[in-house]
């Protein structure tokens, strides 16, 4: 059981928990540690170069930093678990929390190798979706990503979600090269058909 920590959050976005019957998204909490350890080593994830992901021996300190940045409501990230096997399989947040213009991201998402490929990220975007515009009411939910990480942008793109564009020298990858971010987004007004079409995307 998840323990209590910090300030409260903002109030437009508090922990919630989100299920479907593939995946159950849980509010992140320092109890996840091992398992979430567990499942960056299935592909030794913190190895990927166009992606952030915690070596085992710094995931307690990312636990702790997710969940500071949760108690200042700009935050709010989840764990995601297989409902098949009861299985932690990673991680996933809503982020850059605009309250004021009712929009956020939805972003630092990783899955362990024996997730990837299956219809774990389509039902996790689905359920953050379906919450982020049917229930607090979003004007726009965004993604970001490393321009050369061709896997994450066809994902992204898949979902339907429609090039906003390219942020250059925006930052810098984990072996130091530069990092272009591209940008996408779903509007409120594209989200009936998005939802229709993630839902038959996970129905297959």
């Amino acid at each position: 059981m998840c323990q209590k920590s910090g300030r409260a959050t903002s109030p437009w976005i508090e922990p919630v928990v989100l299920e479907n019957e593939t995946v159950r998204l849980v509010p992140l909490c320092m109890e996840h540690c091992e398992k979430l350890m567990e499942a960056a080593a299935d592909g030794r994830l913190w190895e990927l170069w166009y992606t952030t992901v915690p070596r085992p021996e710094a995931m307690a300190a990312e636990i702790e930093r997710r969940l500071d940045l949760r108690a200042h409501g700009s935050m709010l990230p989840f764990t995601a678990v297989d409902r098949a096997s009861g299985r932690v399989v990673g991680q996933t947040t809503y982020m850059n929390i605009d309250a004021a213009n009712r929009r956020l991201e939805i972003g630092s998402t990783w899955y362990a190798a024996g997730a990837q490929r299956t219809a774990v990220n389509t039902a996790c975007k689905l359920l953050l979706l379906t919450h982020a515009f049917e229930h607090l009411k979003c004007i726009a939910v965004e993604f970001r990503t490393s321009s050369k990480n061709e896997r994450s942008r066809r994902a992204i793109e898949r979902l339907g979600a429609r090039l906003d564009g390219i942020l250059r020298r925006h930052g810098f990858h984990t072996d130091g090269t530069v990092r272009d971010t591209v940008v996408y987004s779903i509007v409120a007004s594209e989200w009936p058909q998005t939802r229709r079409l993630l839902e038959r995307l996970q129905r297959r």
